[in-house]
């Protein structure tokens, strides 16, 4: 497969006399060989994976996004074909009169012509703007922010996090709320597209069917990044994003899925699917995927405050426990079953290191669902989503028990993926309500996605004690304002995203007190 030039940096210090020569120069910049009519850059800028010395910058060509594969080469007679150079810069005003770094990358139509610039030699917990110039046209400004240096002393870090964006379900009010916070970090927790439609009432609509190919999940990466407050959030902050299910196929399960019953036709789907995540997220070009296999899971350090993994519950998971991707009992033993993983084997032993290693303050696992027990059957009977760590309940316990072996300080859990909010003791032992907490766990609730029944709510609250909190009716995202001694979640609700103009307010606020497991009201 060919890779995409990871950078043509060729960087230049502003103080030297070829960097002052193209200063006197700004056309110099601008990309050879091409001249564009209509804007190229209708999917916005980005940025992400921020180190103390690095930052991803993002960008894709795509000055007909509405057409076949949102690329450059439209369907008949082609648009343009063949590379773009597309030259970019940093610096560390908006106005772009104290350049930090500048140079050209190679956008190529092999990888839809999109841009993954990974700029180094930076400082660190330093604000940044960057921009894009291709065939004479500018690109919006973007802000971004490097990590603080590690072990670096560190007062505040607001991060926002977010999951499932369901286009077809309502607007992503969210994210402009998000965009105007100010969050040094968004962690964006899986489904940013949906491959399919469901649900009972759209406000929006995809327009085309269930993507299958490169050009398909082209179009509908297109289709969501389109959105402006999307676009907004993207511009706004650095992101580290992960992936769900809706990215490739709903509850798929590494090469199987349950739509899709054979496996070698599935890896194509998942290796055209990975290919179009790749191409439309801010990751380094080091990130691009072989096939249908693409590495995710990751870990940052942010100072002395902060250290966080990134974690990937589908591409290398076991197949859903009873043949069952839905729901189940306590009848089905194979959920129980110590060879089965949701992470995979070589996965959860990365992570059993990074926890033993963790040095900051707190100690952050992203990952992409609720990790809590929960039985979502009313009464004395018993429920339990197999789709997610309930269907894989010894690889949740081996999880659980390195952070009570390794004790990293103060560990906190997020997700996403069932579009409720809930706020949750990881216990020991769940059965058991006098059993030790071992963590907190604050899950996001959809972007627009719709929520889950009001029985399974009911029965959340109601048969699981180690469930703080559970509210399904609100659309939204989750903050999360960290302090060496609090972490302290908002829970940030639309209040309809049935119409453009809805607001966000704060539904509810819980803080975690260093040193004292378990969160409580604030």
């Amino acid at each position: 497969m060919p890779v995409l030039l990871p950078v043509s940096r060729r960087t230049l210090l502003i103080g030297t006399a070829a960097g002052a020569a193209l200063l006197a120069c700004p056309a110099i910049l601008r990309a050879a060989g091409v001249r564009f009519e209509d804007d190229p850059f209708t999917l916005g800028v980005a940025s992400g994976c921020p180190r103390p010395d690095s930052v991803v910058l993002w960008t894709r060509l795509a000055p007909k996004a509405e057409e076949a594969g949102g690329s450059l080469f439209a369907a008949a007679p082609p648009a343009l074909e063949g590379p773009v150079e597309v030259a970019w810069e940093l610096a560390h005003d908006e106005r772009f009169e104290r350049l930090a770094a500048r140079g050209t990358a190679l956008a190529t139509d092999d990888w839809g012509h999109s841009v993954h610039v990974e700029v180094t030699g930076l400082e660190p917990g330093r604000w940044y703007f960057y921009r894009f110039r291709a065939g004479g046209q500018q690109s919006p400004v973007g802000r971004t922010r490097t990590a603080p240096a590690p072990g670096s002393a560190m007062d505040r870090l607001r991060l926002a996090f977010a999951s499932c964006q369901q286009y077809e379900h309502g607007y992503f009010t969210a994210f402009r709320h998000m965009a105007a916070q100010d969050f040094d970090l968004v962690v964006h927790l899986g489904d940013y597209i949906y491959e399919m439609s469901w649900g009972k009432k759209y406000v929006r609509q995809h327009g085309t069917g269930i993507p299958t190919q490169l050009w398909e999940f082209r179009d509908r990466y297109a289709l969501y990044k389109s959105d402006p407050d999307l676009m907004a959030a993207h511009a706004a902050a650095p992101w580290l994003a992960i992936w769900d299910d809706h990215e490739v196929a709903n509850n798929y399960a590494d090469d199987h899925s349950p739509k899709t019953r054979q496996p070698e036709q599935f890896l194509a789907i998942r290796a055209a699917a990975y290919q179009a995540w790749y191409e439309h997220m801010p990751v380094p070009p080091a990130m691009a995927p072989q096939g249908p296999s693409l590495r995710i899971y990751d870990r940052y350090r942010f100072g002395d405050l902060l250290d966080m993994t990134l974690l990937d519950d589908r591409q290398y998971r076991s197949p859903h426990p009873c043949g069952n991707d839905r729901t189940g009992g306590d009848d089905c033993a194979e959920r129980f079953d110590p060879a089965r993983s949701l992470l995979g084997r070589e996965q959860e032993a990365w992570l059993d290191g990074a926890l033993q290693d963790a040095q900051g303050r707190w100690t952050l696992i992203a990952q992409q669902t609720l990790m809590s027990e929960l039985d979502r059957e009313p009464g004395p009977g018993t429920a339990y989503a197999m789709d997610g760590w309930d269907g894989y309940v010894a690889s949740r316990d081996r999880l659980l028990s390195a952070i009570e072996t390794h004790k990293p300080a103060n560990p906190l859990v997020i997700g996403g993926d069932v579009h409720a909010f809930w706020v949750s003791d990881l216990k020991k032992d769940f059965q058991n309500p006098s059993s030790p907490t071992l963590a907190t766990e604050v899950v996001c609730t959809s972007v627009s996605s719709q929520g889950p029944s009001a029985k399974t709510m009911q029965a959340g609250r109601e048969d699981n004690p180690h469930i703080r909190y559970g509210r399904g009716d609100k659309r939204g995202y989750a903050s999360l304002d960290l302090t060496p001694k609090q972490a302290l979640f908002g829970l940030e609700a639309v209040d309809s995203v049935e119409r453009p103009d809805g607001t966000v307010s704060r539904l509810a606020s819980f803080a975690v007190e260093a040193g004292k497991p378990g969160a409580e009201p604030a």
